[in-house]
């Protein structure tokens, strides 16, 4: 897991992930998804991320919607995977969306 590059003169980037089978659904993926996001936002200063995920991987399409991020569009043929070409989902958040989300998982952690 990590940022695929930064752009520092738009200020975002987009992260990728990758898990072993035996590991998922441990929380792994999410928890440090929002690690990065943080650092990203936080330290980084960063205005937006991009999550881009292969179309027919479902599991890995869940994190960014359980984090969050909104559903922008789709690229075709933008991934080689194995031995053909898949489009992939774009999912977008920004810094000012997720600092609300943030707030509203606070509050509700506090009631």
């Amino acid at each position: 897991m990590g940022y695929h590059q930064i752009n520092w003169q738009h200020k975002w980037t987009s992260i990728g992930y990758w898990l072993g089978n035996e590991f998922v659904g441990k929380g792994l993926v999410t928890n440090s998804m929002k690690a990065l996001i943080d650092y990203a936002f936080h330290y980084l200063k960063l205005h937006r991320i991009e999550v881009r995920v292969a179309v027919g991987n479902i599991r890995s399409r869940t994190i960014p919607k359980v984090l969050g991020f909104h559903e922008e569009g789709r690229l075709r043929d933008a991934e080689w995977l194995y031995d053909h070409h898949v489009d992939q989902v774009v999912y977008g958040i920004t810094a000012a969306e997720w600092k609300k989300i943030k707030m509203t998982n606070e509050a509700t952690v506090a009631l």
